[in-house]
């Protein structure tokens, strides 16, 4: 059975779990530069560069990992969002982004491989990959809306990079999470395609988008919809919305993306809004009671939580949904669907 078909076999028995945020876990072990940095010589400062403790305290992701499968996660998120030659050059680690994205997937694996072989629960491996910090949408420079940092081609061999890696580090799929810049999620889909041909088997996807106002678009200014037909070539094994807001912002989106896509939805909202300083402060039950009705509503499969969110939160919403039905996938009209910023169907 390939990881596919092991993935969808599970999710039409239960609503699966994904794990919680990384960042603010990491940030409440007060970790030093040196932690950071480790015995690598780089030229620059490393404190928050999260992605390089793969390879520098790999006990601190593999912790929290272990923490989020006590929590009932059924899937777990390497911790690579910034680990791409783009972001990485920030902290002149540009080199590291193979040995990174290797240790972060093969650390998941193992302890994923020993827990499985204990209880015979199936769990996954998923290669997150973050959006970069360039846009291929938008210009830098108001004064030059034509002007772009970056390539289309640039972009995606950045991405195919890092997913080459992450399989190669025993990832059974590869998350494109977080879009904010639709053309930034083709050119990853590009990139996986070309490493399925390379590898000769398939990589199967999973895309999430993040909304950056509560009118439902995102900052290349794709709504929902436009997004979902923008990138529903790619046949994912999930779509779905993370990041942007708390549960109860993200519900009339993730009601509206639920009837569209014919494939799985998977939703990871943050926990609520976060305060004046930054810090998120809805509890784990609130959260947990949120995403809940989306599940009794019969709108999701999977479920998880994205910043803010804590193992507690994970364990509350795994909770929370115990039992209840997964959605089912709606089969739609076979028709043209198309997308500038808004989504367009031809009519038959």
């Amino acid at each position: 059975m390939t990881p596919r078909e092991q993935f969808l076999a599970e999710a039409a028995k239960r609503i699966l779990i994904i794990d919680g945020a990384f960042g603010t876990e990491i940030q409440q072990r007060k970790l030093t530069e040196a932690d950071y940095a480790g015995s690598l010589g780089l030229s620059k400062d490393q404190k928050g560069n999260n992605d390089i403790l793969a390879i520098t305290r790999p006990d601190v992701p593999e912790a929290i990992h272990r923490a989020y499968f006590a929590a009932g996660a059924d899937i777990a998120e390497t911790n690579t969002f910034s680990a791409n030659r783009i972001s990485q050059a920030d902290y002149g680690a540009e080199h590291l982004v193979r040995d990174i994205n290797v240790a972060a997937a093969r650390v998941i694996r193992e302890t994923v491989d020993a827990a499985t072989a204990k209880d015979g629960v199936p769990r996954f491996v998923v290669g997150a990959v973050g959006p970069t910090n360039k846009t291929l949408s938008l210009s830098p420079d108001v004064n030059d809306p034509g002007f772009r940092e970056v390539d289309f081609d640039t972009v995606k061999d950045v991405y195919r990079e890092q997913a080459r890696a992450l399989v190669e580090g025993g990832s059974d799929f590869i998350l494109i999470e977080t879009v904010f810049d639709t053309l930034n999620c083709k050119a990853g889909i590009m990139a996986v395609k070309e490493l399925e041909r390379e590898l000769g088997r398939e990589v199967p996807l999973m895309l999430s988008m993040t909304l950056t106002d509560l009118s439902g678009r995102n900052l290349s200014g794709h709504t929902v919809e436009a997004f979902w037909h923008s990138v529903r070539h790619a046949r994912a094994l999930t779509v779905g919305l993370n990041c942007s807001f708390g549960a109860s912002q993200l519900r009339p989106h993730i009601r509206l993306l639920s009837g569209l896509v014919d494939t799985l939805l998977m939703a990871y909202p943050n926990a609520g809004l976060p305060n004046e300083l930054g810090q998120y402060d809805e509890l784990p039950e609130t959260t947990a009671a949120l995403v809940r009705e989306w599940a009794e509503a019969g709108q999701v499969n999977i479920l998880g939580g994205c910043c803010g969110n804590t193992p507690q939160h994970i364990a509350a919403m795994a909770k929370a949904v115990a039992g209840l039905t997964p959605r089912a996938v709606p089969v739609p009209p076979v028709v043209t669907r198309l997308a500038g910023l808004e989504p367009f169907v031809m009519a038959a």
